[in-house]
């Protein structure tokens, strides 16, 4: 807002038109391209932990999303930050990857392809001074690295409370990716978007909520092959969470 009365003491009255109407069309653009993306076939283990069955469902079903522009934008700006982060911790020392040998991030597939994952990264080795993560020998283990972008409030409470109190997409989505790459251990980082402060956590795997969450997915599959519909997590539209899904507009069609 104040880059838009910085511009307007500026600029005559059509220049200002013009500028914004420019704006406007790089965000035209910008929708139009992600509504040209392939939409995914699979269920992907990032969603499998929402709140709201019936989202998950629908994002399976590979049902339209719907962004707006700043949404789109402030993707983009958590993975150029992710990446980022994934720069310091490599200066600092962890031998990090996020991509194999051939220049694609690191995933499986499993239940014929209908369940897939990819990861932030794979740690493969740190420095020596962290042994609660080394083995007997001496040698880090390898660990699962999964990097999430918060405001100010979310990462305050993340830290806090921990991640599994605070973040349980994430955890279900960390469990997950242990079991199927079967790791041990996950350095969870979260970045403050607001005053740049990075939170650690090492997250453990637990073999039984892994478990759980994989028989969630299996609900979901198989419901969506038998054309049942999930429970939404609110029968009441306006309740808040439905108001802020991306999927608002496709769960009401099929009520």
């Amino acid at each position: 807002m104040k880059n838009a009365i910085l511009l307007r003491s500026r600029m005559t009255r059509n220049r200002h038109v013009r500028f914004w109407s420019r704006v406007r069309r790089g965000d035209l653009l910008g929708l139009d391209n992600h509504k040209r993306q392939k939409k995914r076939d699979y269920l992907g283990v990032s969603s499998i932990g929402d709140d709201c069955l019936r989202k998950v469902q629908l994002q399976y079903e590979g049902k339209e999303a719907e962004f707006s522009a700043s949404t789109l934008r402030t993707f983009d700006i958590g993975h150029r930050l992710e990446d980022l982060v994934a720069e310091w911790l490599s200066i600092a020392g962890f031998d990090l990857k996020t991509r194999n040998e051939n220049g694609e991030q690191f995933g499986f597939s499993t239940a014929d392809g209908r369940i897939r994952g990819h990861v932030d990264g794979i740690i493969l080795n740190f420095p020596k001074e962290l042994a609660s993560a080394a083995n007997e020998s001496g040698q880090a283990s390898r660990l699962l690295w999964e990097c999430k972008t918060l405001n100010q409030k979310s990462w305050q409470e993340t830290a806090k409370k921990g991640l599994m109190l605070t973040k349980s997409l994430y955890f279900a989505q960390i469990q997950l990716y242990m079991a199927y790459l079967e790791l041990e251990q996950c350095l969870f980082t979260a970045l403050n978007k607001d005053t740049s402060e990075l939170y650690f956590e090492l997250v453990p795997f637990d073999p039984e909520a892994a478990q759980r969450y994989s028989d969630r997915a299996v609900q979901i599959i198989k419901a969506t092959e038998n054309n049942e519909a999930m429970p939404c997590i609110s029968s009441d539209p306006s309740f808040f969470k439905c108001k802020m899904c991306a999927f608002r507009n496709e769960c009401r069609k099929s009520n």
